[in-house]
């Protein structure tokens, strides 16, 4: 076998259903598959250099992710499959998985098994083997199961499943290269594998046996190897395979429902239980007895050091206060390295990583001060739109690159997998299920930093569709990155003092505004009982900083490459209606000034028109364009607020930050500004998570709902701080 080499493949991201095979070219298939947290991302990651996001919590590997790796000369397309502990299609995450795995045979099965949890991850190896498709076992991380006196006899185990069992590290790559060229060699033939067929014992083989030889002339060619899993499948009253195969059998439907009902009534008079339960039970009983063989405990395998961390950190009372130290230091540590502190060297002294960006911005602007006199549109439409506009937004780039960097060090530490737990019975109050806390993570609600899309397609976990709809029109109330640069530039401008203390604030209410809102939904318009959910928690790993750095890397360049493409173009756009129509000469034949020119455009008349009803909660006609834009991306607001003060040139200093500016406004007082970050954190989701809603849910009807209720929530809210502030004299 020639070398391995691993490289990433763009665009890979697939949305549930997989592509055509070819669509895929020639490359042969890899299907890695397994329960959530067995590392099976990191392995992927490893396998085709990848940088995706590992997340030590369920749910996030919601899509199949594809890479290549490549062996010899020959390349393999790597499917990452959703996480799931069954092939029985409960939630949206596992029909994903299982209608891959069956409609779309791969040349081999990676199962990533966590061998410190083999018996349980066993239940679902079992199911693949039922398959029989060919399957590699990836013993995954067994350096943290001999930490915990845990040896698994991986020779042992191959010969007793009939595959191959190779032990891996996917998170430090260990492994990787053997199994690379395993999957080549069962793929090419060279290392040919037949698992070993499962037996449930004399009384259910029996009947699987003959359901199975009757499947075999219903099912077509290419699914008949399978024809041992789908007769299991149907004494288990499968809802969805037992539509599949009555539609196969045509005419004959009849006679095999007749024939499954025998076979179910024959096992549950002998055993005196349900059939799906004795399936259950024996598939449990193989999982276990291969484990008893396979796995030997040390005596040293006593209480690990995960177990005494979380006795602390999961803890009913210190867990919650934990938890709010976490956040406060994330954010203290956030504001301190991306802005507060000066800490890189910068001509005459030193500076912090936001005045390196500035002062970037700032000597670009001066550089285009040169046009104005003979091309005044180009020097507004270039210095407004493009270095004020999309400049105040890059500005920003440290403080989410710091905010992501903390996030990503807690995600694979397994830290945000603990706040999954802690939160989890606090939200079952509010009427949401455990599931729902993956989701509203993932948008933001650990600090910030998230985003509603990633969190909206989490929702494909949950079971009943009411839980996923509500938690939908929740997690956009999360603070997710778009929205701190927002909060970044009020907080500098009004609170430079209280910056972590009004992040803690911001932080608490987007909780509390998203807990009474799924209450009143789950009373209202979504009734319904709540679906029982068993949380996971893996064991802690020490982040790899070359892990962290990737994924901080890829979330930072997404946050640029947005600001360089859609807020530029949308910025271009507001500069537009905001230059256009040039207003007419005074009485006394002088030009209107700045401010006048920018009231009299498309966009001052359309913020103008808004000022009567948005004057309660505080915000004038510029405030309302810049939020008008924020429809499009929530990162808009700064740079359109920035665009509007640009093009103002009657402004105290035109090369002031915008921070700086707004200080100076007049009208501007810290409640205004406290009620513009109550509105931008809660009102109507921005259009790309609008997109998402609307695709999962098939209806344009709760993308809709979720701008209606949410921007009235958010004008509410505000207006009424405004107005009580006022009237508590506080501005």
């Amino acid at each position: 076998m020639g070398p391995v080499r691993r490289r990433r493949r763009g665009g890979g991201a697939r949305d549930g259903a997989p592509a055509p095979d070819g669509a895929r070219g020639a490359a042969p298939l890899i299907a890695l598959a397994g329960n959530p947290n067995a590392g099976k991302t990191s392995l992927f990651n490893a396998l085709t250099g990848s940088v995706q996001q590992v997340s030590n919590y369920p749910g996030v590997t919601v899509e199949c992710k594809e890479g290549t790796l490549r062996a010899g000369d020959r390349p393999y397309t790597v499917v990452d499959l959703p996480g799931t502990y069954s092939l029985t299609a409960y939630s949206q995450e596992e029909a994903v998985a299982r209608d891959f795995l069956l409609n779309h045979p791969p040349g081999v099965i990676v199962n990533v098994v966590d061998a410190t949890n083999l018996e349980r991850n066993l239940y679902f190896t079992v199911q693949l083997l039922e398959t029989r498709t060919p399957v590699i076992i990836a013993l995954n991380m067994v350096d943290l199961a001999e930490r915990r006196g845990i040896r698994v006899d991986h020779t042992a185990l191959s010969k007793m499943l009939g595959v191959p069992v190779i032990p891996t590290v996917g998170s430090r790559g260990t492994g990787v290269e053997a199994l690379a060229e395993a999957c080549a060699g069962v793929i090419e033939g060279t290392h040919p594998v037949m698992p070993t067929q499962v037996r449930y014992g004399h009384v259910v083989d029996e009947e699987v046996d003959g359901l199975a030889e009757t499947l075999g002339g219903l099912l077509p060619a290419d699914a008949r190897r399978a024809a041992l899993w789908f007769a299991v499948k149907l004494l288990e009253s499968d809802e969805p395979v037992s539509a599949e195969v009555a539609r196969l059998a045509g005419p004959r439907a009849a006679e095999l429902e007749a024939a499954i009902a025998a076979a179910v009534a024959r096992m549950e008079r002998h055993y005196d239980d349900d059939a799906a339960t004795i399936v259950a039970e024996r598939r449990y009983g193989v999982a276990a007895g291969a484990a008893r063989q396979c796995v030997h405990i040390t005596p040293q395998s006593r209480r690990d050091t995960t177990e005494k961390i979380d006795a602390v950190v999961c803890n009913r009372a210190a867990g919650p206060v934990i938890l709010v130290g976490v956040v406060a230091a994330l954010f203290f540590w956030v504001f301190k390295l991306s802005d507060e502190w000066a800490w890189i060297p910068w001509p005459g002294g030193w500076t912090s990583p936001t005045g390196v960006v500035e002062g970037c911005f700032e000597a670009l602007s001066g550089l285009l001060d040169g046009l104005r006199p003979g091309w005044p549109m180009l020097h507004s439409l270039l210095d407004a739109a493009l270095v004020k506009g999309v400049g105040g937004v890059l500005g920003f780039v440290p403080l989410i690159f710091f905010m992501f960097l903390f996030i990503a060090a807690l995600e694979d530490s397994g830290y945000i997998a603990r706040v999954a737990f802690i939160l989890d019975r606090l939200l079952r109050v509010f009427g949401l299920q455990g599931k729902s806390i993956i989701a509203l993570i993932v948008s933001g609600g650990l600090g910030a930093g998230g985003c509603a899309v990633p969190g909206v397609m989490a929702t494909r976990t949950l079971r009943e569709e009411k839980d996923r709809i509500i938690t939908m029109l929740v997690a956009p109330f999360m603070n997710c990155g778009a929205k701190m640069p927002v909060y970044a530039v009020l907080i500098a401008a009004f609170f430079p003092d209280r910056r972590m203390p009004l992040m803690l604030l911001l932080w608490g209410l987007s909780w509390v505004v998203a807990l009474c809102a799924a209450w009143v939904l789950r009373r209202t318009v979504l009734r319904g009982e709540q679906t029982p959910f068993v949380m996971e928690l893996p064991p802690y790993h020490l982040p790899v900083p070359r892990g962290v750095l990737l994924h901080t890397a890829e979330r930072t360049w997404l946050y640029i490459r947005k600001a360089g493409t859609v807020i530029l173009a949308i910025n271009i756009l507001l500069w537009a209606v905001m230059y256009f129509p040039r207003p007419p000469a005074n009485a006394d034949g002088t030009a209107p000034s700045p401010s006048e020119a920018v009231a009299h455009s498309f966009a001052g008349r359309a913020g103008r028109a808004l000022e009567p009803v948005t004057a309660a909660a505080g915000f004038d006609w510029r405030v309302n364009i810049a939020l008008i834009g924020g429809f499009a991306a929530k990162e808009v607001v700064i740079g359109a607020m920035a665009t509007v003060y640009a093009m103002e040139e009657d402004a105290e200093d035109a090369d002031a930050s915008l921070s700086a500016r707004l200080r100076g406004a007049p009208g501007w007082t810290p409640l205004r500004a406290f009620a513009m970050m109550l509105f931008v954190m809660l009102y109507a989701p921005c259009v790309t998570t609008i997109a998402v809603i609307r695709r999962e849910t098939g209806t344009w009807k709760w993308p809709l709902f979720a701008t209606v209720y949410a921007t009235t929530i958010a004008f509410i809210l505000a207006a009424a701080v405004f107005q009580g502030g006022r009237l508590l004299g506080l501005g």
